[in-house]
């Protein structure tokens, strides 16, 4: 990574060099090679430009993955501007939210590649691109400009109350890029496959990014479909960067259609991130895909990427692996068993929270420490082991228990796509309460208790099990557990009553 570096530098690059090599295709029919994709950052750029988008301004880019959204980003850097992507599927009162926190200069909708963002920009002008249809809002006044070296700010998903912006830097987000592209070793005839949403830090910093350095082409999925997926490995997609949800609802669907293995294809590098693997199902994975099952953990305030594994196909390794080159990490205050919350230091640390010079001071101290609100521990070998939430720990029975230990004996269940485990306080006490999405034909509550309760000892088992058709989710795959106890309340009750 040289300094000063700026994200649309790594555009111009590659266009200057191998212009007419395939850069970005979506899933709406846009299709652009490195010259062209250069050309529609700078008509963009002009397009933000005249509705007075100036350096150190917020440009909000409602959208959901398509060639529009990417260009977006790449103008606002172009113009010493700050790109504040968001998911277009969020309600009317979340977008509020965020713009009466961030002061945009101006909205861009990615209407064309996106029904909500056109829904939530039908009012604005409407203007026809070389990368496809967007909806733009000049805001006026934006308030006191950004730093210069912040290149964008992403709002983190999952959280209440007032919204909390995490500025990454252009530094940031180049040394992220660079180290995905290291890790997965992308070569400019690489194509990465991208349902991984860009308004998250997964998708825009370890897929967009890490194409734009390495010089891959990547294309872009608006909303995931195992259908789709299948249709892209089959086609040539190269790298497959996605969650286990991602993995398991793929392998359901190709297992209903009667293939229990990936053939053909150029598929050489397939990983998982934001949530833990459980050794059955990576066994599975590996199996399907006829490669090793990468694993890696990161986060906003991460830039996404801290550590990552190298593993060999059939290794048993289900951590994390070891922090990425340049990259610090430890575990703060460990207990007799080696537990305790990861903190990680390193060029990957975000600036801080944007207008949130307090939240800042909870969570980066002053020698560049981040603590991550995870707990952890690393193995002889170096590597580190998620285990939970610190905030997300179960205390039964004056006993730790770590959801992610209850969901992986779940999880290795032949019926069971993916769950999650929760705690609920109870007189005192709390339930292990988990919530089961199960394969076509289902499972029953009772077969799970009995084969969870062989693999694990009696006060980690959950207290009552769901059967669910779906979990609540983000756009990223990453479920959604603080809606759980809400979105199922009516079961819960019921159980409650004996029903």
């Amino acid at each position: 990574m040289s300094d000063g570096i700026r994200l649309h530098d790594h555009i111009d690059g590659h266009a200057s060099q191998r212009g007419a090599a395939p850069a970005l295709r979506d899933g709406g029919g846009v299709a652009l090679d490195w010259a062209g994709y250069r050309t529609a950052t700078l008509e963009a750029a002009e397009i933000l430009e005249r509705r007075g988008v100036r350096a150190g301004d917020r440009v909000l880019i409602v959208a959901e993955n398509c060639a529009a959204t990417a260009v977006a980003v790449f103008a606002a850097s172009r113009i010493g501007a700050c790109a504040v992507p968001v998911n277009a599927r969020m309600t009317a009162a979340e977008l509020a939210l965020i713009e009466e926190h961030c002061t945009p200069r101006a909205i861009l909708y990615t209407s064309g590649g996106s029904y909500a963002a056109a829904a939530h920009g039908h009012a604005a002008e409407e203007v026809e691109t070389g990368f496809g249809r967007v909806h733009v809002a000049a805001r006026g006044a934006a308030g006191e400009a950004v730093e210069e070296d912040v290149a964008v700010i992403l709002y983190t998903t999952g959280t209440t109350g007032a919204p909390k912006g995490v500025m990454l830097t252009h530094d940031n987000m180049d040394f992220g890029g660079s180290a995905s592209a290291r890790l997965r070793a992308m070569v400019p005839d690489d194509r990465l496959y991208g349902a991984l949403p860009l308004t998250h830090v997964f998708g825009l910093a370890s897929l967009l990014t890490a194409g734009a350095v390495a010089g891959a082409e990547v294309q872009l999925e608006a909303r995931f479909s195992p259908g789709a997926l299948l249709a892209a490995l089959e086609d040539g997609a190269t790298v497959l960067p996605a969650v286990p949800q991602m993995h398991a609802l793929l392998m359901r669907h190709t297992a209903e259609a009667g293939i229990d293995r990936l053939e053909g294809g150029a598929l050489r590098y397939v990983s998982s991130g934001a949530a833990p693997l459980d050794p059955a199902w990576k066994r599975k994975a590996e199996a399907f895909y006829g490669l090793p099952l990468q694993n890696g953990y990161g986060m906003t305030e991460s830039t996404a990427g801290i550590c990552g594994t190298r593993n060999d196909i059939g290794d048993p390794d289900i951590s994390v692996g070891p922090p990425l080159p340049g990259c610090e990490v430890e575990i703060a205050e460990p207990d007799e068993g080696g537990v305790g919350e990861i903190v990680t230091r390193g060029p990957h640390v975000m600036k801080g929270y944007f207008r949130a010079p307090e939240q800042t001071r909870e969570i980066l101290s002053e020698t560049g420490w981040l603590s991550t609100g995870d707990m952890g521990l690393i193995d002889t070998r170096g590597h580190l082991h998620v285990v939970g939430r610190r905030k997300e720990l179960i205390i039964r029975s004056g006993f730790n228990v770590y959801p992610p230990e209850v969901e992986a004996a779940l999880n290795d269940h032949p019926q069971v796509v993916q769950s999650a485990v929760i705690g609920r306080p109870r007189a005192g006490n709390e339930d292990v309460l988990a919530f089961v999405q199960a394969a076509e034909g289902g499972v029953d509550p009772a077969t799970l208790r009995d084969f969870v309760s062989a693999r694990l000892s009696g006060y980690k088992c959950p207290g009552a099990i769901f059967v669910v058709d779906a979990l609540p989710a983000a756009a990223t795959g990453k479920i959604l557990k603080h809606m759980l106890l809400d979105t199922f309340a009516e079961r819960i009750s019921a159980h409650d009553r004996g029903d």
